[in-house]
């Protein structure tokens, strides 16, 4: 008989069975198979002739299962599964550890760093970990550093050196040791075929779980993409940045056939490809559950009707915290339009140039920091009055760590913090935590469009939408997406 072995909340035990015998695209890294009898631990959709009930285990994480001594499978490749949903948790401390982790914190600081950041002592965290996940902090960060070394292996032409690099491992000694261990051959051996290219940069497959719609995602985007930073094409996203002090370049597209999206990188320095990789999956919401999120929502009529329309609906996120904080103020009171047009001429205007332009020589920007902005005469550019003064106040509370974009913050604590700041209202905290937390649950009450469209003829008060959207949650982010999309 088969049996669960994980604490996290997992799919009904028959349901894991049809989706492994199925190879069900929707459970796809939602739960792990663990094969006894071959000391692997395979996707729902492996490929390989299913197993006998009685020699499989099912885990939550690929973590748990490399915890409990399964090896991960070289056939279905358990590294291009969609990521475990940190909220999947239930428990807001421990999906803000999650995000951490999976940020690169334990790449360089001790799990009592961890468990400062999140308040708890190190002990308690290990428990609360043991307990909620069937890991401990650095089996779930091994386990993430392992899967995407493989990765990396397997899809770029990156020496052995930059690999170890790329995947937050200290040395390329301890990148050996640990996939030895984990594999039973060391990682050149591993690499069957040589991935060739003339491009420069790197290529990923960036899993989902379908319904996926992409299209959705790059209309969201290509309305507010500031000029001189982003780019919307029909068919792909494109962006410079800054990281470790260099500039690079991304672009995002989906690839045909698959439930996944194609990530190209080019940045001087491989270190920065699991925080670019984070910031790509949190920017197009590639860890959502569509199941999940469904089922929650279902219940309300018109949140029904509007799932059955848009069934791949995702939030969009944002590359950095304090970039969606100031489109956030720009938005209040004007058009998605007019902040664009106010957040370009920012960037022109206190935006470092970057070593990089556009094909026909038109130089690229990185977003102003916060010390850049703290004194900046806005007005100067066309923002005026309040906002202004919002903008300068929160990047001078941003400069001095008053406040903050860290994850391990639950919802509530984070509208507290941003609402402390003068101009900051509920409205924007929220869209805030929408945008650069990926919160599921953040939810713009006051939002004149969502209390039009809610209201299905009336316009609703802040507090009778409120009302009605207790019922939606953890999933309101989903509901504000699903409403601004809803025809008038």
């Amino acid at each position: 008989m088969t049996s669960v072995a994980d604490p996290l909340q997992l799919p009904e035990h028959q349901v894991c069975e049809q989706a492994r015998l199925s190879r069900d695209a929707r459970f796809d890294g939602l739960f792990f198979t663990a094969v006894r009898s071959t000391g692997i631990y395979c996707r729902p959709v492996c490929p390989a002739p299913a197993p006998k009930p009685q020699h499989v285990t099912y885990y939550a994480t690929a973590a748990a299962a490399a915890a409990a001594g399964y090896r991960p499978c070289l056939r279905c490749r358990p590294e291009l599964a969609p990521g475990a949903w940190a909220w999947r948790s239930g428990n807001e401390l421990v999906a803000g550890a999650l995000r951490m982790i999976e940020d690169g914190l334990l790449d360089h600081a001790p799990v009592a760093v961890l468990a400062e950041r999140t308040g708890l002592s190190e002990r308690h965290l290990r428990r609360l970990f043991a307990d909620t996940l069937g890991a401990s902090p650095l089996q779930v960060a091994a386990t993430r550093r392992l899967l995407f070394a493989r990765k990396l292996l397997d899809e770029t032409a990156l020496p052995i050196t930059q690999i170890a690099l790329g995947a937050g491992y200290g040395s390329v000694r301890r990148f050996n040791a640990a996939f030895l261990d984990s594999f039973g051959v060391p990682p050149r051996e591993m690499r069957r075929r040589r991935v060739t290219t003339d491009a420069p940069g790197v290529r990923l497959r960036l899993g989902y779980r379908p319904p996926y719609d992409f299209s959705a995602m790059l209309d969201f985007l290509a309305a507010r993409a500031m000029p001189g930073i982003e780019r919307v094409t029909d068919d792909a996203y494109e962006r410079v940045f800054r990281m470790r002090g260099e500039a690079g370049r991304l672009r995002v597209q989906a690839l045909a056939g698959e439930s996944a999206l194609q990530l190209h990188v080019e940045h001087p320095r491989t270190d920065v490809l699991t925080d670019v990789v984070a910031r790509v999956r949190r920017l197009f919401d590639l860890d959502a559950e569509p199941q999940a999120i469904a089922q929650g929502l279902s219940g309300d009529p018109l949140l029904r009707r509007l799932l059955r329309r848009h069934p791949g609906i995702r939030v969009p996120g944002g590359w950095d915290g304090f970039e969606i904080a100031v489109r956030a103020v720009l938005g209040q009171q004007v058009s998605v339009a007019a902040a664009r047009t106010l957040a370009s001429r920012i960037v022109e205007r206190w935006g470092d140039a970057l070593s990089l332009s556009t094909p026909d020589g038109t130089p690229l920007h990185a977003f102003p920091t916060p010390g850049a902005l703290a004194d900046a005469e806005l007005e100067d550019v066309g923002v005026m009055g309040q906002r202004a003064r919002t903008i300068r106040a929160m990047a001078a509370a941003v400069a001095a760590s008053e406040v903050d974009f860290r994850p391990e913050r639950g919802l509530d604590a984070f509208v507290s913090m941003w609402t402390a700041l003068p101009g900051i209202g509920p409205w924007t905290a929220h869209y805030i935590a929408l945008r650069a937390l990926g919160h599921p649950d953040a939810f713009p009450a006051a939002d004149l469009i969502l209390r039009r469209r809610a209201g299905a003829g009336r316009t609703l008060s802040t507090r009778e939408l409120e009302t009605r959207s207790a019922a939606w949650r953890p999933w309101r982010a989903y509901a504000t997406l699903l409403l601004w999309r809803c025809e008038e």
